[in-house]
C-alpha cells in the first residue's frame, strides 16, 4: 500500500515519537521536577504542531480538488498514532496553565485545567480522534477522505473546545 520513502518517513516519525516519549517517560513521579513538566509542555506542543501541519495538508488538498491518496493515507497514518502518545504527554505536574502567564513559550501551557479534572474524557477524546484519523488513513475515495477528514476536524475542535484555554 505504501511505498518505501512512506515506510521510512513512518518509521522516523515512530521514532521521533518513541524519544519524546521516552525522554518524558524516564522521570520517576518522585523526581518529578519543573524542568520535567516543561519538558512535557513541549513535547506535547511539539506533537500537536505536527499533527496540525498533516491535517491541514490534507485540507488543503481537499480545498483544492487535488486529493492524493497517499499522501493522505501518510499524513493522517501519522495523525493517528500521535494521537495515540498524545494524553500520554499531560503528567499530573503539568497542568500549569494561568491567565496571562509570562514566560518562555515552551513553558507556557494552553491547557485547560479541566483536561486533568476529566482525564478519562480527555482520553476517550484523544483515543477517537485517533480512530478517526486511522479510518482516514483507509479511506480508497475522494469522497471518503472529505468525509473522514470531516470527522476528523470534528473531533479535534471538539477536544480543543473542551480542553484548550484562550489566552
Amino acid at each position: 500500500m505504501f511505498g518505501h520513502g512512506s515506510a521510512l518517513r513512518r518509521s522516523k516519525f515512530g521514532a521521533i515519537l518513541a524519544a519524546t516519549l521516552c525522554a518524558v517517560s524516564l522521570a520517576a513521579p518522585a523526581q518529578e521536577s519543573a524542568a520535567t513538566a516543561q519538558d512535557a509542555i513541549f513535547a506535547r506542543k511539539t506533537l500537536k504542531d505536527s499533527v496540525c501541519e498533516r491535517m491541514m495538508n490534507i485540507e488543503r488538498m481537499i480545498g483544492a480538488g487535488q486529493i492524493d491518496l497517499g499522501t493522505v493515507h501518510t499524513q493522517a497514518d501519522a495523525i493517528s498514532a500521535f494521537l495515540l502518545a498524545f494524553p500520554h504527554l499531560f503528567p499530573p505536574a503539568s497542568n500549569r496553565w494561568m491567565p496571562n502567564a509570562e514566560g518562555p513559550p515552551e513553558a507556557l501551557t494552553l491547557a485547560s485545567p479541566d483536561l486533568w479534572t476529566d482525564f478519562p474524557d480527555f482520553y476517550r477524546q484523544a483515543g477517537g480522534a485517533a480512530r478517526s484519523a486511522f479510518d482516514l488513513s483507509r479511506a480508497e475515495r475522494a469522497e471518503d477522505v472529505k468525509a473522514r477528514a470531516r470527522e476528523l476536524r470534528i473531533a479535534c475542535d471538539t477536544c480543543h473546545a473542551l480542553y484548550l484555554e484562550d489566552q
